[in-house]
């Protein structure tokens, strides 16, 4: 396993980590906890030391997974979120900060976050949507100061609405986020072309997340799958998108001359392509999908030409619904 800054926390984290979504048994149908427990000491044997969880994931479920297997080691990195207030995925336009993160509710979070994993200090805390108008709300910036200067999370960061890698500029303008989570995928290549530049000049940690595209660029996905009743890709892939994403990555394959179960290699390599991302999260459940993903990201990066033949396969499409 390698390691890379994330950012300028000076942090040094694993070039994969553990998505741990899936692990809180919410809207993700099947995970249980002595399998997600070993999946956690198993991705940890492969060198893995970042872990990314959230509030949200199962009402706090997955962070107090994390805490029965990692407890208070030092040895590993645990990132958390604050849900929005008024529960909704991804923030709207006209959502204010008042309705989403008033300082109350996110200092009541970060200690309920901060109890759940059995820590005195989380090492990265997380707005878990965003509206750059936020950016400018005094409300705001006085609430992540009070954070920093309180020493209950090392670093604070932004998961970005899905599919709006832009929609974060502002607030790094500010110089008080010191890491972003954004989707970046061989379909969503979007945060190449603002984003990533603006981290690389001011020195912010990038999280790549969904690098499967929930699952589509495993090469799992095919017009038959089924999903149990409650999972909630029954939406992402409603309608015909599982025939069309089971199209699109036969493509990727036959253009670059791969077996499809060579696919979740590729894109787990594709998202640590540029030099800007610190980590790559896909959820893991199983201990061998984390030994997989951990033999995948050492192979290290793609080659130039590899990814110029990924370029073409960009995808401007969102999957997730509106609110």
């Amino acid at each position: 396993m390698r390691y890379r800054k994330l950012g300028r926390t000076g942090m040094e984290i694993s070039e994969l980590g553990f998505g741990a979504w899936g692990i809180g048994q919410f809207m993700w149908i099947g995970a249980d906890d002595a399998t997600s427990l070993e999946a956690l000491k198993a991705a940890r044997d492969a060198g893995v030391n970042f872990y990314d969880t959230a509030l949200a994931y199962g009402e706090g479920h997955s962070e107090r997974l994390l805490a029965r297997a990692f407890g208070s080691s030092a040895e590993v990195f645990l990132a958390t979120k604050v849900p929005p207030k008024n529960l909704i995925w991804p923030a709207r336009p006209d959502s204010t900060l008042a309705e989403v993160f008033p300082r109350e509710h996110v200092l009541a979070s970060l200690n309920t976050s901060l109890a759940n994993l059995g820590r005195e200090r989380v090492d990265l805390f997380q707005f878990h949507v965003w509206n750059d108008r936020w950016a400018d709300e005094p409300e705001w910036r006085r609430t992540v100061e009070e954070i920093k200067a309180g020493g209950k999370a090392r670093a604070i960061g932004i998961s970005i609405n899905d599919h709006q890698p832009s929609n974060s500029l502002r607030a790094l303008s500010t110089g008080l986020v010191d890491v972003v989570q954004v989707i970046y995928n061989i379909f969503d290549q979007s945060p190449e072309d603002e984003l990533f530049p603006a981290c690389r000049r001011q020195c912010v940690g990038v999280i790549a997340r969904v690098p499967f595209d929930e699952g589509s660029l495993t090469g799992h996905i095919r017009p038959e799958t089924q999903f149990p009743e409650g999972d909630w890709r029954n939406l992402y892939f409603a309608g015909g998108r599982k025939r069309e994403v089971w199209e699109r990555v036969q493509h990727i394959c036959a253009d670059l001359g791969i077996k499809l179960e060579e696919l979740p290699a590729l894109a787990l390599r594709f998202c640590i392509s540029p030099p800007e991302v610190s980590t790559v999260i896909p959820g893991i459940r199983t201990p061998a999908h984390a030994r997989a993903n951990a033999e995948a990201v050492a192979a290290g990066a793609l080659t130039p030409a590899t990814l110029a033949q990924l370029r073409p396969h960009r995808w401007v499409r969102n999957y997730y619904p509106e609110h």
